[in-house]
């Protein structure tokens, strides 16, 4: 009883020698927290011209949150079979896309729609060909969990996570818990945030203006790209060359594929498709969300001949008051569109597998 009292008495005697001391401690506490997460940020390298990144408050990008999404990017335990992962079907070399019509997926399912390419999604505000998914966390479980994917419960995942300990450590440390759902998901979706491409010939010449980035015939593309006749920067505006709307591009009189409609059920959503990036366009044929088209050429050809009737056609899919392109500005226009090839996107090393990580 007296050395309580004696407690009492010290820290009444003391309480502002106590409370100044804890002031420093909590001060030097949280100063080493705040200066912890600067040294584990990552900083997205902004292209020219390029507004700030969205990034959710609650999944702000770390260093160890890419690298740990990365490894299980290319992790082929999280598919059923262990035979695929999502770098299966978007592979850096095709700017995160695929190069066939539709994907293969486990015990060699076919996907229903052609792979879209992973790039600039920080910037993105729909996903998929039918923007039925809001954010890019949610997008990851879709092909984890697709039959014709991945085909994986996402409890199978999560179990086969906490199995292995070198995963339990990295979700510890980028989320200080073990592996679930959420932290799944939050991981792949902070490395795919990353793929940021913004360095290609038509960055050189339009945001860094360097007037002789372009040839002659690359410079007449453009201006037909940019001009009225062709409507193209009517849907492919802006720093990612889309503006995320929903267009019925004239491929079907009677669409196998609704689209958009399957989200909605609106009658004037019927055969409607994202509008996709046209950056790397020319590494991630075939085209169209079918890929039913093969070459850029016979994209350009596609749009000049005004495509087929639909009640729902994009209404920039003619050329009303201009004759139709000839050759030769065919040529024009799909030697613009390689002017959107990023190489140094396509052959950057922290976006590729590392030699010693896990199949």
């Amino acid at each position: 009883m007296l050395r309580v009292i004696s407690v009492i008495k010290f820290l009444s005697r003391n309480w502002i020698k106590i409370a100044i001391l804890s002031s420093i401690c909590i001060y030097l506490f949280t100063g080493s927290i705040i200066n912890f997460k600067k040294e584990t940020a990552y900083n997205i390298n902004l292209p020219m011209g390029f507004p700030d990144p969205i990034i959710p408050e609650d999944n702000q990008l770390t260093q160890e949150r890419v690298a740990l999404g990365k490894m299980l990017f290319y992790d082929k335990m999280l598919s059923q079979d262990k035979t695929i992962s999502c770098g299966s079907c978007h592979a850096p070399n095709n700017s995160f896309s695929d190069n066939k019509d539709f994907s293969f997926g486990v015990n060699n399912t076919t996907g229903e729609r052609n792979a879209m390419p992973l790039i600039n999604l920080a910037w993105s505000n729909s996903f998929l060909w039918d923007g039925g998914v809001p954010t890019l966390e949610m997008q990851v479980m879709n092909p984890l969990t697709n039959p014709k994917e991945m085909n994986i419960s996402i409890s199978e995942a999560v179990k086969r996570l906490n199995e292995n300990k070198t995963y339990v450590k990295l979700f510890k440390k980028a989320y200080g818990s073990k592996p679930d759902a959420n932290t799944l998901f939050k991981a792949i979706a902070s490395f795919e945030r990353t793929l940021v491409s913004g360095n290609s010939k038509f960055d050189q010449y339009y945001y860094k203006k360097d007037a002789m980035a372009y040839n002659n015939s690359e410079i007449r593309g453009y201006y037909l790209f940019m001009g009225s006749r062709a409507h193209c920067s009517s849907c492919h505006s802006g720093v990612n060359l889309t503006n995320n709307t929903f267009q019925n591009k004239g491929l079907y009189e009677d669409y196998p594929d609704q689209g958009r409609y399957k989200i909605t059920y609106l009658e004037n959503d019927k055969g409607k498709f994202k509008v996709p990036t046209l950056r790397n366009i020319a590494l991630t044929g075939p085209y169209m969300h079918d890929g039913s088209i093969k070459t850029l050429e016979e994209v350009v050809r596609h749009y000049n001949n005004g495509g087929k009737n639909h009640p729902n056609k994009s209404s920039h899919v003619h050329f009303p008051e201009e004759p139709p392109f000839n050759d030769e500005e065919i040529k024009d226009l799909v030697n613009f569109l390689h002017t959107l090839t990023d190489m140094e996107f396509v052959n950057n090393p922290a976006f590729k597998p590392d030699t010693s990580a896990k199949n």
